[in-house]
């Protein structure tokens, strides 16, 4: 009786942990998408931005959902780590996980704490400095200040090639995530090898596009 309700509880954390992954995984198509039309319109990442940045339901709704949801995806992985490892049998020790497991999956928390890390330079980076400039400063409206904002963030190469670092990190991540987010919620179906292809597309085209970005306007200082 215990195990099952250990086994069902296992279960439900699991179900969790993939539901906030695929709400991040949204977040992050959103903000991939933002910052790619600084590619090719300052005007137009202006625009976004801005909206993005004096609407109140992105602000103080969407962003602080945001952070809850980053926060419990990574407690809620650590979690499940230490539970598989007191589960594992002690004559496991010496079992060889990279035979049966790849190195993605074997490292998710190393990834995922780097990641974390990221994201959290990136709040500062961004989300705090955003909030100093219009509730402590209090700063004028200037809705064309975004994209010169943004160039100047990649001008570093150390810190450009942090940054391309961590999308890196973030790929190994995605590449593991995604797939077993699906399997988690019982996603098993005829769609499977199309949402499995799927997600390998989206691990490496969505994090290597960031890098990309952070390159082009390292390289294309105004």
């Amino acid at each position: 009786m215990a195990k099952s309700s250990m086994l069902k509880s296992s279960i439900a954390k699991k179900v969790a942990m993939a539901l906030s992954g695929l709400f991040l995984i949204l977040f992050l198509s959103l903000h991939f998408i933002i910052n790619l039309t600084s590619v090719f319109s300052a005007d137009a990442f202006n625009t976004a931005s801005h909206f993005m940045g004096y609407n109140p339901i992105i602000q103080f709704v969407m962003q602080p959902v945001l952070v809850a949801g980053v926060i419990f995806h990574f407690i809620m992985g650590m979690v499940l780590e230490i539970q598989n490892r007191k589960a594992r049998p002690i004559a496991y020790v010496n079992y060889n996980g990279a035979a049966n497991a790849s190195w993605a999956s074997r490292n998710m928390i190393i990834s995922g704490l780097v990641v974390l890390a990221f994201i959290g330079l990136h709040f500062y980076d961004f989300w705090v400095q955003e909030i100093v400039y219009k509730y402590v400063d209090v700063n004028s409206i200037e809705p064309t200040r975004y994209y010169a904002e943004l160039n100047h963030k990649f001008e570093s190469p150390i810190r450009t090639g942090l940054y391309s670092l961590a999308f890196v990190l973030l790929a190994i991540h995605l590449w593991h995530g995604f797939n077993s987010s699906f399997q988690s919620v019982g996603f098993n179906n005829k769609y499977s090898k199309s949402l499995h292809k799927l997600g390998y597309t989206f691990a490496i085209v969505v994090p290597f596009g960031f890098i990309i970005i952070a390159l082009f306007h390292h390289f294309n200082q105004i």
